[in-house]
C-alpha cells in the first residue's frame, strides 16, 4: 500500500515541477527516478486522483490524449 501511496507524491512533485503532462510523459520521468512502473499503473493511479480531485484531466489540440495538471 505504501507502494501506491509513493507512486501519488511523486505524480503530484512532477506534476507540480514540470506542469502539465501526458501519461507517456508522467511514466517517463517516474521510470527515471527509479520508480519502475508500467503506463497502465500511472493512469490507474492518475484515475483514482482525478476522483479525488487532485489532479485535473483534460485534452490539448485535438490528440484525444488526456493531459494532467494539478488542481
Amino acid at each position: 500500500m505504501s507502494n501506491v501511496v509513493d507512486l501519488e507524491r511523486e505524480i503530484g512533485n512532477i506534476l507540480r515541477s514540470r506542469g502539465p503532462l501526458s501519461v507517456a510523459f508522467l511514466t517517463r520521468f517516474l521510470n527515471e527516478r527509479g520508480i519502475f512502473c508500467t503506463r497502465q499503473k500511472v493512469e490507474r493511479t492518475l484515475r483514482k486522483l482525478v476522483e479525488q480531485r487532485k489532479v485535473e484531466a483534460f485534452y490539448t489540440n485535438g490528440n484525444r490524449r488526456n493531459h494532467y495538471r494539478l488542481r
